[in-house]
């Protein structure tokens, strides 16, 4: 009983949104809704042209009205007009006006085309338009156009999708025009975002925190009579210094006699170092006197080297002056003990051999 219920529920919405597609066709028809309350039935039309549908002084709606109270058992039916937002997103107003763009006369692709480029202009995220009957000639066929994603099958595709259908009358024969539109902002359920983990930064209050609580259960533990780590390290180390102490006095009561003659020797050495200062002391006076008086011993013994280069330097403006010369010259080397040296064996080559060149001169004159 209860499933015949549902199914004459359901034929009685489908004859309405029969009746109401052909009564507002001109209007731009684009579904309804039927809500039952206590005050009665309430019918939501939507359409693209609400003025149409309520007419003048609402005779249009007033007719509808009655009609649905009268044909198809609607308890105090109310109507309510409502406009569509965006045209171009409704299936069946966009079925609609390819029916009407068919029986002008224009060619089905073209018509498939402009309309797929109005319904994906306006945001949508999918369109399919399928065209069937007599189209190309005698034999029928049908054209599909999609555009877009658009789910074909499952419950995203019964839930999301919004379907239309329209039918244009042509002398080949009936044309049926299938429009399926997928809204935008629909979100799909195999939509997956991953998400980048952050990177958590311990705070300063965080530290903060941690040092009071170690500082609180330090405090819990001395009062609680248990010694804190720090406390156990203090002893050890004051024990360490205590036995260091006790080496040293040890080492420093058992020192030798030896030491202390050691001592006593190293000071009389220092207490007589002065002694040999005062010593050494006129050596090095005549140590500095002795570089004084060899200053005036050299100039003595330099004399000679002066007077020397101005003997044997030779005059070349009087060579008469030239044999008395070289007599100190041989007497020089004899004393100084070099080899003599023999300046007149080189006199008669110098002479010859101006003689040579003074005769072809003679003898040209």
């Amino acid at each position: 009983m209860i499933e015949k219920d549902f199914v004459t529920e359901g034929l009685k919405r489908t004859r309405i949104d029969e009746y109401l597609e052909n009564e507002l066709e001109r209007a731009g028809y684009g579904g309804m809704e039927i809500q039952v309350t206590p005050l009665g039935t309430m019918v939501v039309v939507y359409a693209e042209r609400p003025g149409m549908v309520i007419g003048r002084g609402g005779k249009t709606v007033r007719n509808i009205t009655q009609q649905l109270k009268n044909n198809y058992d609607l308890e105090n039916p109310q109507v309510e007009v409502k406009e569509v937002d965006v045209p171009e997103l409704n299936p069946k107003i966009m079925a609609h006006k390819i029916a009407a763009m068919l029986q002008r006369g224009m060619h089905f692709r073209r018509v498939a085309y402009t309309a797929l480029r109005r319904i994906m202009g306006a945001g949508a995220q999918g369109v399919e338009v399928t065209i069937s009957g007599k189209i190309r000639g005698s034999r029928s066929a049908c054209a599909k156009f999609i555009d877009g994603y658009i789910k074909k099958c499952g419950e995203p595709a019964t839930r999301f999708v919004r379907e239309g259908f329209a039918t244009v009358q042509l002398k080949p024969g009936v044309l049926g025009i299938y429009v399926r539109i997928m809204p935008p902002g629909t979100v799909l359920p195999d939509k997956v975002d991953i998400i980048q983990p952050a990177v958590e930064e311990t705070p300063v209050e965080t530290v903060v925190e941690e040092e009071t609580s170690a500082s609180v259960e330090e405090e819990k533990a001395e009062e609680s009579g248990e010694e804190s780590i720090s406390d156990v390290l203090e002893e050890e180390t004051a024990e360490e210094i205590e036995e260091i102490e006790e080496i040293e006095d040890e080492a420093a009561s058992e020192k030798p006699a030896e030491d202390e003659a050691a001592e006593k020797e190293s000071v009389k050495e220092s207490k007589e170092e002065p002694a040999e200062e005062k010593q050494a002391k006129p050596e090095k006076e005549a140590a500095e006197k002795k570089p004084a008086e060899e200053p005036a011993e050299e100039p003595a013994k330099e004399e000679p080297k002066k007077e020397e280069p101005k003997r044997g330097r030779p005059k070349k403006k009087e060579p008469k002056a030239e044999k008395p010369e070289e007599e100190p010259e041989e007497e020089n080397p004899e004393k100084r003990g070099r080899p003599k040296k023999e300046p007149a064996a080189e006199e008669p080559k110098k002479t010859f051999k101006t003689a040579e060149l003074v005769k072809p001169a003679g003898d040209k004159k």
